[in-house]
């Protein structure tokens, strides 16, 4: 004759249960805080200082316009035969991500800024079509320049016997206070859609007292990869 096969009595049935609920409720705990260190891990690296500069529009920009924004910021020139033609194709792509996003921008400095001026400016984000609501490209008084970039930005900036500039090739992420939260280097893989999850994450991160209601669209849209 066949055993008939035992039916667990309904203590351990029980037991089982509360097995299972404990794993389940540690397992998303564990996802939570995981979530958490994602975020703990862009820690502001400095503060942009205050600045004014000159849009390819030929419009005064300031870093209290920016509050409110995550933005993503790179330091290139016009006339360059180097890395710049590869970072502003980077910054192309990232611009089709964030056509919705309300509170994102894109900030192109100019290190060539004598050179680079609004008109120059605006004829190249022409030929990248380059939304300017959106994707700004910036000048100014050299000596100005030099200093956000090296002293404001922490990046490295030197120029040639004939003036070239040679420059970092860094891409920074802004959050809405006006800090650095992160950097990326043009070289590292899948570097557009990191930069993507860096604008997410900033994006999710509440909003302050710092920031008033009016810098912000109080519905942050992510960025679309």
């Amino acid at each position: 004759m066949t055993d008939t096969p035992k039916r667990l009595p309904f203590s351990a049935w029980v037991i089982a249960f509360a097995v299972a609920g404990v794993l389940i409720f540690g397992s998303a705990r564990l996802f939570k805080s995981s979530e958490r260190r994602d975020v703990d891990a862009m820690p502001p690296i400095g503060e942009i200082p205050t600045f004014r500069f000159t849009t390819q529009e030929g419009k005064p920009l300031t870093k209290e316009d920016l509050l409110g924004k995550v933005w993503v910021a790179d330091f290139v020139f016009t006339r360059c035969n180097g890395p710049c033609p590869l970072m502003t194709s980077r910054m192309a792509e990232l611009a089709k991500g964030i056509a919705k996003a309300k509170d994102v921008r894109l900030v192109s400095i100019s290190v060539d800024p004598e050179h680079d001026t609004p008109a120059v400016l605006g004829e190249y984000a022409g030929r990248m079509m380059a939304d300017p609501s959106k994707w700004i490209f910036l000048t100014g008084p050299k000596p100005e320049i030099d200093t956000f970039a090296r002293k404001g930005m922490f990046q490295v900036l030197a120029y040639d016997g004939k003036g070239v500039p040679t420059h970092s090739t860094r891409f920074l992420v802004i959050d809405r206070e006006g800090r650095i939260r992160k950097t990326r280097n043009l070289d590292e893989p899948e570097l557009v859609q990191k930069l993507f999850m860096d604008i997410g994450d900033l994006l999710r991160e509440p909003i302050t007292g710092k920031v008033s209601s009016s810098q912000t669209s109080q519905s942050p849209t992510s960025p679309k990869p």
